[in-house]
Order: structure tokens, then sequence, then C-alpha cells
């Protein structure tokens, strides 16, 4: 299959690569030319054969819809979007209604993965019509990790972002739960080796998981997190979670705890928010700020 990616960030250089390592042929444009395959937009449209697919990588707001403008000029009647960042759910619905009127089908996929998805694959969370979605199976199954699962259509429009939401709001807890824990063994004085206390955990527990694993690679890294600041960014995925939420009645007292405890490290240095911050660094590649 012949698709057309656009945005050769951490995960979009990743994903062209494991696309074509699958068999199908990659078009990549990025803003930047030393990871682009082609100069423009228009040029990775007009070497793709129709009907074509396209895939958007870059960030949620107004770089997606930049992108989205620009290809409802470029596509014609019959070809796809995918919209792979991690754009809100109700951009979905006005992105499909505006490449809709144009015969432009519009796909939302929620990607998981971050910098191993290369070598793990991606879950992915997919809404949309399912003529579309079916039309993109082969390339769904190339990125998705080994197995019967990693992969789900969630249903119709907005679905896909609004289920990768979700994932976000509960790694948001996860990772809060872990980084209480970390400093509460860090502060008492009969605990000794709280690195090797976190890895006992690893196997026969009923916390052991990915995001423990790589708390354990941050900590063999820097045994007491002193090389960072106790300072973590949240995406949006968590506000809008809460938001969400709200608009629906629903109580999620610990995800919006965890996203409150993240407004907090930006008041002071604080403990938990090292072991946040190396985490989302470990299975994502953000970046962290050093502890002067």
């Amino acid at each position: 299959m012949q698709i057309g990616l656009i945005g050769l960030g951490k995960m979009g250089g990743n994903m062209r690569e494991r696309i074509r390592r699958a068999g199908h042929t990659v078009i990549g444009y990025d803003r930047n030319p030393e990871v682009s395959d082609v100069g423009s937009l228009a040029e990775l449209v007009q070497g793709l054969d129709g009907p074509r697919v396209v895939w958007v990588m870059v960030p949620a707001g107004a770089a997606t819809q930049s992108v989205i403008d620009e290809l409802g000029e470029l596509l014609a009647a019959g070809d796809t979007v995918v919209d792979g960042g991690n754009s809100r759910w109700t951009d979905d619905e006005k992105h499909a209604e505006e490449l809709g009127a144009k015969g432009v089908g519009f796909v939302d996929a929620g990607v998981s993965g971050g910098v191993w998805g290369l070598q793990n694959g991606y879950a992915l969370m997919v809404g949309g019509d399912k003529e579309h979605v079916e039309r993109l199976q082969p390339i769904f199954e190339a990125l998705k990790p080994e197995g019967p699962y990693g992969y789900v259509h969630a249903g119709k429009v907005g679905a896909g972002h609004f289920s990768k939401m979700v994932h976000n709001g509960i790694e948001y807890a996860m990772m809060q739960a872990y980084a209480e824990g970390w400093e509460l063994l860090e502060k008492v004085d009969s605990v000794e080796n709280v690195r090797e206390v976190f890895r006992s955990w690893q196997d026969g527990t009923v916390i052991r998981s990915w995001l423990l694993d790589l708390a354990v690679n941050a900590l063999d890294e820097d045994e007491h997190l002193q090389k960072l600041k106790g300072f973590a960014q949240d995406s949006g995925e968590g506000r809008w979670t809460v938001e969400a939420a709200v608009d629906n009645s629903v109580p999620l007292p610990a995800i919006t705890a965890s996203l409150f405890a993240r407004f907090a490290s930006r008041q002071d240095d604080s403990p938990q928010m090292k072991m946040i911050a190396a985490l989302r660094n470990q299975f994502g590649g953000h970046a962290v700020e050093s502890a002067k």
C-alpha cells in the first residue's frame, strides 16, 4: 500500500520506518528538510497514486488545522486523511465535516507507543466510518504490535482520540501513584535501597507494569533523580479528560488529582514530579528540566 505521512518527529519518523519495514511505500513530509522525502505538501500529494491516503502527525490545534486546510485544497474526492496526532475529539468532528464536503474521508487515530513504537508497535484506537477504516487496515496492521491486541475500531469519528484521551488520563493517575510511593520510600530512614524495592515489584506483584519497568530504568540512570527538576508538563489530554468528566457527570477523583499535582509542580521543586518527569522522558522522549 502507498501512504503519505506528514510530520516526521519522534513518533512520525519511527512510524514511517515501521510501515516501510512491513513492505508499504511511504512518502514523508516534514518542515525539517533533513528528514523529509519531499519539499512540500503539494509534492507529497502529487507523488501519491489515487485514491490517496495521507496520515497527519503534527501537534494538535492550529498546526493540525493548517495541514487539514491545505490538504482540503490538494486532495480529491475518494481520498482519505488520517489524523494520528493528539487532537481533541471535537476537532475531529469539525475536520470530518470540512473534508467530507469535498468528498474526502476522515479517520482519527489515537496512537500510543512513544519512542518505543518502532520496536514494540503502536497501540491504535481508531474512529471513523467503516469504509474508510477498512481501507486503512494494512497500515494499521503494520503499525500495531504483533498478536491479537493493540488495535480497535472504537466507533465513529472522534472515538479514536476520545479513547486515547482517556488512556492518557489513566496514565496520569498511574504515574502519580508510582511517584507518590517513590517519594514516601525515599523519605523514611528505614528503607535504604528504594531503587531495588521498585525492581522487586517487577515480578509477582499486582502493580507490575511497563510504567514500573520504565521507572526502574530511570532510577538505574539516576538513582535518586537528583539530576531532574521536579517539574512536569501536561500535554492537554489530562485537562480534556477532566473537562469531559464534568460534561458527562462522571467522577474522576484520581485522574483529576494527578492533573492538579502537575499544576502544583510548577510552584515548587516537587520530588514526585521528578519521577513523573523521568517516566514521561522514558516512554515518550518528553523533555525534562535539569536541576540547578
